[in-house]
């Protein structure tokens, strides 16, 4: 019954219709983190906040998100996936809303944004952490690694319509009104997910196989009647965080992974305009028309290592995306200073760097989704994914404890210098880099059957009951 997801190549309405809302709802995960950023601007001032207090208001978000990303992906494997989805942004939105309240109290005021930045973060990590494993259950074994970079392209288009709305609406709303437009797109992507059913491959292995069976047949548009059937069986146990000790090397590759790469990427990110403003000494407006290009980089990165993935494997791309990134900060890091007298290949640099490390993410994300058993594959991406989240605070404070803090209210940068800064960013996508070199196992073409026949046979332990493989789209694997 399952095989009749993967034996089409070709996606249906529905299923265009999922990847879009899944895509839609990160957008606004990442149209949030940007927007926080301008929200300080317009109360640091007013409130006095120090560069402590920015930080922890700054950070709140990611912290949650971490521990968000480990609760849900265990509660999406117990209770289903759709569920989870749907709690998830709605607490996302519920805590945006709460923004838009927040007192104008220089006393109370940024505690006030810190915790509700923090239940925002809360529910997007979970949000990251179920869509992805949602979306691949539900689409072709030949599409799926596409399908779900792809997804994660909509990270820097959040990035882009947070910039064109504090350009073009926010001077006639303030950053209340945007709070408010947030809880509207907040809606609208609930609306968007309500008619989405569970997971079939979750329900087939709860026992509630006739559910699956409807399932699959909303999102291949047929009738259920015209598909095979099984029978019901008992539901499986329900496994904890534990359990994910029996997949050690589905652990290493998961989990170096997203620490190397989140590490690299957030710090590079928090840091590149600072690097263009005090090092190479562009005024704020220039740096910020340079990062334009080097967004436009990014985006096309995710595009292009989700196409590369399906085409080339989840391997190779993640060898190419994360030892590439790499290798253009040690380029920068020998040659920046040489560069810096010629701005634009310094950009163009930068920019190559961006379109490696980003564009890692499209393999990065999905493919820790697939390294893991069904039973546990929100629960490994979400405890991967929130481990991971450490990089968000290790990436940019870790560059400014190396260099040193000039002042309790900003960051030192009188002792950045190209080689210290790129070679600290390089060594963390080294890092996943070789999380794929050495734990690595090739995803492409296969089915999620498939791949659980494999991950069990190379478990620690005995599983309770092996999966009987089927045959992949592509072929037998290596």
């Amino acid at each position: 019954m399952l095989s009749a997801l993967d034996l089409r190549s070709d996606l249906t309405f529905n299923q265009k219709k999922l990847i879009f809302a899944g895509a839609f709802g990160l957008v606004l995960e990442f149209l949030d983190y940007f927007l926080i950023g301008f929200v300080l601007t317009f109360v640091s001032k007013p409130w006095k906040l120090t560069f402590g207090a920015s930080s922890i208001i700054l950070l709140s978000s990611g912290l949650g998100a971490m521990a968000g990303a480990a609760f849900f992906g265990w509660l999406a494997d117990r209770t289903g996936r759709r569920r989870v989805f749907l709690t998830t942004l709605t607490l996302f939105s519920l805590g945006t809303g709460a923004l838009v309240f927040t007192p104008d109290s220089a006393e109370y005021g940024w505690i006030y944004l810190t915790l509700f930045r923090f239940l925002i973060g809360f529910g997007a990590g979970g949000l990251y952490c179920v869509d992805l494993p949602l979306i691949q259950e539900f689409v072709p074994a030949s599409r799926r690694g596409e399908v779900s970079g792809l997804v994660t392209a909509a990270v820097p288009l959040g990035f882009l319509l947070g910039s064109a709305m504090v350009a073009f609406v926010a001077p006639a709303v303030g950053w209340r009104g945007l709070m408010g437009i947030c809880v509207g797109l907040g809606a609208a992507a609930l609306l968007l997910r309500v008619w989405i059913p569970e997971s079939p491959r979750w329900l087939q292995r709860n026992g509630r196989a006739s559910e699956a069976r409807n399932s699959i047949a909303w999102a291949l548009e047929v009738d259920p009647s015209e598909l095979p059937s099984t029978i019901d069986s008992a539901p499986e146990n329900k496994l904890g965080f534990g359990a994910l000790l029996r997949f050690p090397r589905s652990v290493a590759l998961s989990f170096l992974s997203n620490l190397g790469m989140q590490t690299g990427y957030y710090g590079l990110t928090l840091w590149a305009p600072t690097l263009l403003v005090q090092v190479l000494h562009v005024p704020p407006t220039s740096a910020a028309f340079y990062m334009i290009f080097v967004t436009s980089a990014a985006l096309l990165g995710r595009v292009g290592f989700s196409v590369l993935s399906e085409k080339m494997g989840r391997r190779p791309a993640g060898l190419i995306s994360t030892f590439g990134a790499a290798a253009m900060l040690l380029a920068a890091a020998l040659f920046g200073d040489a560069l810096a007298s010629v701005l634009v290949a310094f950009v163009g640099l930068l920019a190559l760097t961006f379109l490696f490390g980003e564009g890692g993410f499209a393999v990065v994300g999905p493919y820790s989704a697939e390294v893991w058993p069904t039973a546990l594959r929100a629960t490994g991406m979400g405890a991967a994914y929130g481990f991971g989240g450490l990089g968000k605070v290790i990436g940019p404070m870790g560059l400014a404890f190396i260099v040193g803090a000039s002042s309790d209210v900003v960051p030192a940068t009188s002792g950045i210098s190209f080689s210290t800064a790129f070679i600290y960013f390089a060594c963390w996508y080294a890092l996943a880099g070789l999380a794929f070199a050495v734990f690595g196992i090739e995803t492409k073409g296969r089915t999620i059957e498939d791949l659980e026949w494999e991950l069990q046979a190379l478990s620690s332990t005995s599983p309770e009951r092996a999966p009987v493989p089927s045959a992949s789209v592509q072929g037998p694997s290596s």
